[in-house]
């Protein structure tokens, strides 16, 4: 009979924990797991939604707004000017997608949220894996938008190297309050409301399809204020090639201040709602 030796434990020892990154991740490849059985159903807007967005808005409005001159649009075709905005909405409504509705359908609908919780998943592990992967699918609508953006000629710049990261950074800015938002809500009502008086007047009034020089000047300082704006200028300016550091750390700097405020805030409503 073979000899068998059996390691023991010393008296009080206990076994060494995953720290919060791996939980994270593991967090992170339970929707990963979960989209593997569904990306079909999103993969074709990720591709043909740039295709119609630039078909429509670029080149179908575009054609009438160059016949009446450029000059108010930096003497670039309209094309050009939309695109990158374009490409900065796409990445809001990306992040708004992923991190209303799957939230909100981790307590309430499929209860994802309910059984990570009953592992060793902390509640801020479960906020920030979910979070990875709202990031990883901002990433990828946004990078087939770039790529197109590339194809079709609407990359002025070397900078358009810095538009993959910029529009994702946009994109997170606006998930990560969102979700700590979202957790919280008992209905699904407040998302719709989201959707129909916050993302849609943002797309109107953020410098998207005309330049904020056309709206009157009491409610400009408004515009600049938001979100989007700061998104749509860093991506034309990146787009355009007329960089200016200062401008763009200061969009930059907007935008990392709005996702550590929804980091901060996300550890905490998920750990109210979630903590049993």
């Amino acid at each position: 009979m073979a000899a068998t030796s059996v390691r023991v434990a010393a008296p009080g020892a206990r076994p060494k924990l995953p720290g919060p990154l791996e939980l994270s991740i593991r967090a992170f490849r339970c929707w990963l797991v979960m989209y593997r059985r569904t990306w079909r159903a999103s993969i074709w807007s990720s591709i043909l939604g740039p295709l119609f967005y630039l078909g429509a808005m670029g080149y179908g409005l575009g054609s009438l707004v160059d016949k009446h001159g450029t000059a108010s649009l930096g003497g670039v075709p309209y094309v050009v000017f939309v695109a990158p905005a374009v490409l900065a909405a796409h990445s809001m409504n990306s992040g708004l997608s992923n991190a209303m509705f799957p939230v909100f359908g981790g307590i309430h609908w499929n209860k994802i949220y309910i059984a990570a919780r009953a592992t060793m998943l902390r509640p801020v592990d479960i906020y920030r894996g979910h979070l990875l992967f709202a990031t990883m699918r901002i990433a990828m609508n946004a990078a087939c938008f770039v790529v197109f953006l590339g194809a079709f000629g609407l990359i002025k710049s070397w900078w358009g190297v810095f538009l993959l990261p910029a529009s994702v950074l946009l994109g997170v800015a606006f998930a990560a309050p969102i979700a700590a938002w979202a957790v919280t809500l008992r209905t699904q009502t407040p998302m719709n409301y989201v959707i129909r008086f916050g993302s849609l007047p943002l797309m109107l009034f953020s410098g998207t399809f005309f330049p904020l020089s056309q709206l009157p000047a009491w409610i400009r300082p408004l515009a600049y204020a938001t979100p989007l704006w700061h998104g749509v200028a860093l991506c034309r300016a990146l787009c355009l090639g007329n960089v200016t550091l200062g401008a763009a750390a200061i969009h930059v700097g907007y935008l990392v201040a709005l996702t550590a405020v929804g980091l901060w805030a996300g550890s905490r409503t998920y750990y109210r709602r979630l903590y049993v």
